[in-house]
């Protein structure tokens, strides 16, 4: 039996008015020269804050009654060795859990390069919309799974959610429900405002970046920008070490000799900050350098507590996954009108000035329902 009949049909109702021209609220630079938005130009005032909230605080349980369990699908690429969907899936089961939702999950996994077989599963379970209330979909790269997307968030049998970007792309007729993902643009100024704070104005820094792209223009970028803007530091160096240890470890080691003035390394990921630090201390120089790393992992925190890196913008990992739990209690409780139309999760700076009892209870908080360790596969 259906259970999300009159929460489906508004759903659509909601999702054909922003495809009628609604988006976006507003404009922001740079918006004729993207194919997407950004969160802020098509969250409504307040909504976001309002989620991300709910999500830091204890569950309330839901308040209404189901006749059964609520039936949810889920394409992505779990298949692959991150532990980015087995955790947001563990977030968002035990959130629902704490909320009083009964649920049954139905999953369909691949890899990320796997692209064809993710749109074999989006097929299916658009032809089978009868027997699920809620379908999650993980695209294996956003502008090759346009037309899935599109597709699910046209269905009016189900509510669709997507997981792992952020940025609603102007073209496809049918907005998903809800896009849950980590923004590197907000934890690039996250991180500026930190570092200004912290290290005042007239700094020399360089950059270990990672590849030319999306991301990197963001955390990489937008950071560079950021700082160099509002307080007037200057960048000696670029380095594109490919997101890899070695990369990091070869661009700090040049950095060094070359380029002694600079004080600061900022680097784009962990792997390249794990290999930035092995450089420092090779040569000694851990204490010399503000070395920085990106996500709040746990190689980056042992290595804050060691004392070899600095400061780390770091996600509230957990957060996808449990805003995914409150959005499905919103539609079961028919405020879908209240949740934005991007989510994006909390990150927040972790670094060396925090003793050990507070750099731990950051880590329980990013991963409070999925666990502090490794996950078993």
């Amino acid at each position: 039996m259906r259970l999300l009949t009159t929460t489906a049909v508004i759903a659509s109702v909601a999702t054909a008015a922003l495809a009628d021209g609604h988006l976006p609220l507003r404009e922001l630079p740079g918006i004729a020269e993207r194919d997407y938005w950004v969160p802020d130009e098509v969250n409504a005032e307040g909504k976001l804050d309002a989620l991300q909230a709910v999500v830091g605080a204890d569950a309330v349980p839901f308040s209404g009654t189901l006749d059964g369990p609520i039936q949810i699908a889920l394409i992505y690429p779990s298949a692959d060795t991150s532990d980015f969907w087995a955790r947001n899936y563990l977030a968002m089961t035990k959130r629902l859990d704490q909320l009083g939702i009964a649920y049954e999950t139905t999953e369909f996994a691949s890899r990320q390069i796997e692209h064809s077989l993710q749109s074999t599963y989006a097929n299916q379970v658009a032809q089978d919309a009868d027997l699920y209330d809620f379908v999650i979909f993980g695209p294996s790269e956003l502008a090759i799974q346009a037309d899935n997307i599109d597709k699910l968030a046209g269905n009016d049998g189900f509510a669709t959610y997507v997981w792992a970007f952020h940025t609603p792309l102007k073209d496809i007729e049918n907005q998903p429900d809800t896009w849950f993902d980590f923004s590197s643009a907000a934890g690039a100024l996250t991180m500026c405002e930190y570092m200004i704070s912290r290290l005042g104005e007239g700094m020399t820094m360089a950059l270990n970046r990672g590849i030319p792209g999306i991301t990197d223009d963001q955390r990489s970028g937008d950071f560079k920008a950021c700082i160099e803007e509002k307080a007037g530091w200057t960048t000696v160096y670029e380095h594109y070490g490919e997101y890899q240890r070695e990369g990091g470890f070869d661009g700090t080691s040049l950095i060094m000799q070359a380029y002694p003035e600079a004080t600061v390394i900022h680097n784009a990921n962990t792997a390249m900050a794990m290999g930035s630090v092995e450089a420092q201390v090779s040569m000694g120089k851990e204490k010399e350098i503000f070395s920085t790393g990106w996500g709040g992992t746990g190689l980056e925190l042992d290595a804050i507590r060691r004392g070899e890196l600095d400061a780390t913008p770091m996600r509230m990992g957990d957060d996808v996954g449990a805003a995914t739990a409150e959005a499905i209690k919103a539609h079961l409780e028919n405020r879908a009108d209240d949740l934005p139309l991007v989510f994006l999760g909390r990150i927040t700076v972790a670094h060396d000035q925090m003793s050990a009892e507070e750099l731990d209870a950051l880590q329980e908080e990013a991963f409070r329902f999925s666990g502090v360790g490794a996950l078993e596969r």
